[in-house]
Order: C-alpha cells, then structure tokens, then sequence
C-alpha cells in the first residue's frame, strides 16, 4: 500500500513473546494470508534436488520457482520479525518459512501425541458448551469462538453450520421463542454465526428492558402499597385513641349507643356508669321480697 510519501507501508506484525501461541498463530495465519503466502508457509514448494535438476526445468517451472523463493523468503521474514528476542533461537537455523512454522508448532503445540491429546480435550469442551442463565450472549460467544477457534488452529474442520446448531442446543430456556423461530425461519446450511450473533443479542436485549419494566413496575407496586397500608394503620389508631380532653373520634362515637331522652346530659365515666346501669335493671324486678343484708329490712337493698 502507498502511502503520502510514496513508501511501501508494512502490514502490523503480531509479536510472539512464548504465550498464548494458539491466539498468535491465528493471527499470522491471517497476515500471511492477506500477503498470499500461506500455501508457502504451510505445505511448502518443490525444489529441484541438484542443479542438474534445476537445468533440466522448462523456463516457465524456473520463472514460478523464483517467485516461490521470493514469496517464502518474505513469509521467513514475518516469522522472524513476529517474535522476542528469546524465541527467535528456535527458528534462527530454518532458512524456508515451513522449517520455522513447524518448529514453532512442536514447540508450543507439541508432537502429534500431544496435539491429537489436545483436540480430544477441545473437542470435549465444545460438546459440553452450554450458556449459563447468568452469562450475557457476548460473553458466551467470546468462549465458545475460542473453544471454536483453538479447535481450528489444530487443523479441526469446524463448519459455520455446526457451530449454530451447537450454539442453538446451548442456550437456556428463555431464548426458546427466538430459538424456534430462527429454526423454522432461517436455512441453518446457509446461517452464518455472526448473523445468529445479531438476532440472539437483539432478543436479549428485549428481554432486558422487559425485565427492567417488570421490576421497575413491582417496586412501584410495592411502595404504593406500603403508602396506603400505613395511612390505613393510621386512621385505625387515631379511631381508638381519644386525646386527654378533647372529643371522641366520630367514627368512635357512632359506635356509642344513643343516650335517651331521659339520661343525664353528663356522660358518666368509671365505675359510676357500671352502677347506673345494675342500678336501672334492678329496678324492673320486684324488690318487696328481698332483704337488705346491711340493715335487715325488706323491700330494698343497698348496692
């Protein structure tokens, strides 16, 4: 690419410093695609064996291996410029890019033994895949693409179509409806996962403000109820309690049975209105047989 000054630009180099090679890997197979030598760096090219062999090419065989060597030489050059200074011994003796590719692989991916012992492991996790009903859909899918992408970097073929149908079979029981409905809706042979990325998290993100709107609206329910319940509480008090020298509540005084024409205008209070009232039932029986037992005369008694 050209710049103002006319220069050629470099693409960013990725920088290995010993860890996460599965991540850097993935990374440099990427830049070594967007220059075209990744066919280089994986398989490699044929050389002629001696010089003889050489001579005995057509022009046309000679001309594509010169380009080969240019484009591996290029391919060499980004392995040895994508790494710290401590790494590079492993690559320092390899003068074609597949040499130093593949020792980097034994290095940090390991023999076939253990490469093949690694896959197993990924291959396990990615069939135990499920999302969690605490884990949001980004989060889950940043997981499951570097179960996905790990996977890949072993040379595992894993189609776009397997990936959403393990996606699908891994969501919790609130995504049931957008689930059924992608499946009936969508040809998952032609899905991609970035599209079923963007309905999951359109959906989740409808079920947010749901749940947000639910909640919101509880609390409300819930304050206005606590309001009403302590006004209730108080009214309920102030009906039984009468403040020393003032009136009855009315509410209290309609429960008051209603004073006869004839009964005092002074209410009476205590032990008094108790006498009054034995006082006037006694006065509906006939006395003229009973005995008062303090002076020992019939006809009356005293209370």
């Amino acid at each position: 690419m050209q710049g103002v000054t006319g220069s050629i630009l470099q693409p960013e180099i990725p920088i290995f410093n010993g860890k996460n090679y599965d991540y850097w890997s993935i990374r440099m197979k990427t830049l070594f695609c967007s220059q075209d030598v990744w066919d280089l760096v994986e398989n490699g090219f044929p050389e002629p064996a001696d010089q003889q062999a050489y001579q005995a090419l057509s022009q046309a065989e000679k001309d594509l291996l010169k380009e080969n060597k240019k484009k591996d030489s290029k391919a060499l050059f980004f392995i040895q410029q994508a790494m710290e200074e401590s790494i590079f011994p492993k690559v320092a003796a390899a003068t074609r890019s597949k040499q130093a590719w593949d020792s980097l692989q034994t290095a940090y991916q390991g023999t076939s033994k253990v490469k093949t012992a690694k896959l197993q492991m990924l291959r396990r996790d990615f069939e135990n895949l499920q999302m969690k009903d605490t884990d949001s859909i980004d989060s889950f899918f940043t997981h499951a693409m570097a179960i996905i992408n790990m996977l890949r970097s072993y040379g595992e073929t894993v189609e776009d179509q397997k990936v959403v149908e393990k996606i699908l079979r891994s969501l919790p029981t609130k995504f049931d409806p957008v689930v059924i409905a992608i499946e009936e809706s969508k040809d998952l042979t032609q899905l991609s996962v970035d599209e079923l990325m963007g309905s999951l998290l359109s959906h989740e993100q409808r079920l947010n403000r749901t749940g947000t709107s639910s909640l919101e609206s509880a609390f409300k329910t819930q304050l206005s109820f606590g309001r009403t319940r302590g006004r209730s509480n108080y009214n309920r008090g102030r009906g039984r309690f009468t403040p020393r020298g003032g009136r009855e509540n009315t509410q209290f005084e309609s429960r008051r049975p209603t004073s006869s024409p004839h009964a005092h205008s002074t209410p009476t209070r205590g032990r008094g209105s108790n006498h009054s009232h034995s006082h006037h039932q006694a006065e509906r029986y006939d006395k003229s047989n009973i005995q008062c037992h303090y002076c020992k005369k019939f006809g009356h008694y005293a209370s």
